[in-house]
């Protein structure tokens, strides 16, 4: 293994554990450092095993780095696999065999922690034909949203990507908010030109459930939005919040009579929506999105939560439109007809 490649694999393996920033950071930041030296100086320091000297390489990452270069797999490395390596969720293997993409990730446009590129290149590293770049709209500021010129320039950024990432598709997106009457936070034009946009609410999430009905009513009946992202708006573990209420079985219906997919959103923070939703969705004949929200490398590999979630609520493949083909997806977000054979 290479020193640079081992930083890489424990970072990754960090963020699919949800570790702390910070700890993710530290490797993330020393192999950047790795990088950016002259091949030469990189070899130099190898055959030495000296690191600690450079700025951003501290105790635990020189460590692994001076183990590496000894030709020792390092410990902390070992460790992780052993801990962090293995299958996430039980069952939903075959699921996950046919995803083909993924409708939901962030990168460091907004709130996420990784490069474009970065992000587009693990999800072609786990398999994925194709994925959704679907970074957040100007509303959330916190997030760093992007505002109408920005997301135009990202446009631009993803064309150029893909001209050297072929045959792998790094698609069009947004996550829009979902403003309080139903509307979207983006102008209509540049939402028309998106690949894939997904609708969500990050605000006012207390609203009484009739308005949060007629808010979500409003955006699932909008054809720009094709995808209705994490639909309670809860989370739970730590960090907990409850579920917005609202008329599911009349959200989820109005879903499947306009072609609107129901995300699965995988990230163990949310598991949104619950099991009983999950199920209340499928048997009104919705469509779903399998999707990771990612906003780091590591965290493309949660998708296996939803994975294990789909299988268990007996949603069929099909019925997933992260199992199509980018071409049946691109053939559905424009006229809403389910490929004949999606998938194959």
């Amino acid at each position: 293994m290479e020193p640079i490649e081992a930083l890489e694999r424990i970072a990754f393996l960090l963020e699919r554990a949800d570790a702390p920033v910070y700890r993710i950071r530290a490797f993330r930041n020393a192999a950047a450092v790795l990088s950016a030296l002259p091949p030469a100086e990189r070899e130099r320091r190898a055959a030495a095993g000296r690191y600690t000297d450079l700025k951003g390489i501290g105790a635990t990452t020189g460590t692994v780095l001076a183990e590496v270069s000894a030709g020792r797999a390092p410990g902390y490395l070992t460790d992780l696999e052993a801990g962090s390596g293995g299958p996430l969720a039980q069952g939903g293997a075959a699921l996950r065999a046919a995803l083909r993409g993924d409708c939901h990730l962030h990168s460091d446009w907004s709130d996420g922690g990784s490069p474009i590129e970065a992000m587009a290149l693990a999800a072609r590293a786990a398999g994925h034909n194709w994925a959704v770049l679907t970074d957040h709209s100007p509303r959330l500021r916190i997030a760093h949203g992007l505002t109408a010129d920005r997301l135009r320039r990202q446009l631009d950024a993803v064309a150029d990507l893909n001209t050297r990432l072929a045959p792998f598709r790094l698609l069009t997106g947004i996550e829009c908010d979902i403003l309080p009457d139903g509307s979207l936070d983006q102008e209509d034009d540049l939402l028309d030109r998106l690949d894939v946009v997904v609708g969500s609410v990050h605000s006012e999430l207390r609203m009484p459930a009739p308005a949060y009905t007629r808010r979500l009513l409003a955006a699932v009946g909008n054809p720009l939005v094709d995808v209705l992202g994490h639909c309670t708006g809860r989370l739970i573990g730590s960090r907990e919040r409850p579920e917005s209420g609202f008329d599911a079985a009349e959200v989820f219906a109005a879903c499947a009579a306009g072609g609107t997919a129901v995300e699965i959103n995988s990230s163990p923070q949310r598991l949104d929506p619950p099991r009983r939703l999950l199920a209340l969705a499928r048997d009104a004949g919705a469509l779903f999105a399998i999707d990771s929200d990612a906003h780091a490398p590591g965290q493309l590999d949660w998708q296996a939560y939803g994975c294990a979630r789909a299988e268990e609520a007996g949603i069929p493949a099909g019925r997933i439109i992260t199992t199509w083909t980018a071409d049946d997806l691109l053939g559905w977000t424009r006229s809403r007809q389910v490929p004949a054979d999606p998938g194959t």
